[in-house]
């Protein structure tokens, strides 16, 4: 597997080899003081870009299940003596209990929302990202669309927008954005969709 740019381990194979960060990022429109989290940060280049260049008042939490991608944080926030980064281990859906109710602002998720499909635990990660967030918080999505194509996950574990609208509907949050002209150019078309939902 090729090694990411910041020399950092993921579990999984990186978006910053095919999606563009900033693109991603410019859909939320920070103003740079916000409570952010990289939930599923993977390499952490996407929490880094936002410390870079997005988040300067404001901090970020970077969660991952993955040990290795939390230590190489860890040694990213000592090595650069980032103050505003929080890096937490934790699997989601069984909770982020170092994180109180109603802190975070926004929760951005890239390419990780469809393993919470394959595993099965939609319903507890959403909870947990309804618990997380302010009133008027934001909950981020950006994932592969329901394509046959052979590049990303299996196509059983993929989430059409309107399949997510009605997951999130029942936890009572409402989609308030879509963007269907994201992501990598492919055949197809682009190859991603970014979905952003708060609570009613």
């Amino acid at each position: 597997m090729m090694m990411p740019a910041n020399g950092h381990r993921a579990h999984g194979f990186s978006s910053e080899f095919f999606l563009d960060s900033n693109e991603i990022i410019d859909e939320l429109d920070l103003k740079g003081c916000e409570k952010i989290m990289d939930a599923g940060c993977g390499d952490g280049h996407i929490a880094i870009k936002l410390l870079d260049e997005y988040i300067d008042s404001g901090c970020v939490y970077a969660v991952d299940i993955y040990d290795a991608s939390i230590e190489d944080m860890e040694k990213y926030k000592v090595e650069n003596s980032v103050e505003n980064l929080i890096n937490i281990e934790a699997d989601i859906t069984e909770g982020v209990t170092q994180i109180e109710d109603g802190t975070l602002d926004v929760i951005l998720m890239v390419n990780v929302f469809h393993g919470f499909t394959a595993s099965r635990k939609t319903d507890e990660a959403i909870d947990e990202f309804a618990r997380l967030i302010k009133d008027g918080g934001r909950i981020a999505i950006m994932d592969y669309k329901k394509w046959d194509v052979p590049k990303g996950p299996p196509t059983q574990v993929r989430s059409s927008p309107e399949e997510l609208e009605e997951m999130f509907a029942k936890h009572n949050l409402k989609m308030t954005y879509l963007n269907e002209e994201i992501g990598e150019d492919i055949p197809e078309g682009k190859s991603h969709y970014f979905i952003v939902f708060e609570k009613e």
